[in-house]
């Protein structure tokens, strides 16, 4: 029983020395990964349409 509550109260002090991130911290990393999701799949659209327009070609 005496290293259950020992676990716990270790855990509540490293509990209280997380450093959380600040809002704006927060919302430049979501624009910044929606962009680059954006950019990725623009990239992958365009890869495979011009993939599609040669396999049409060929065949």
């Amino acid at each position: 029983m005496k290293k259950i509550l020992d676990f716990f109260k270790s855990v509540r002090s490293e509990w209280f020395k997380i450093v959380w991130p600040s809002r704006d911290s927060v919302v430049r990393a979501t624009i910044r990964s929606l962009v680059f999701s954006g950019l990725a799949a623009l990239f992958f659209f365009v890869v495979d349409s011009v993939l599609n327009a040669i396999v049409g070609w060929i065949f």
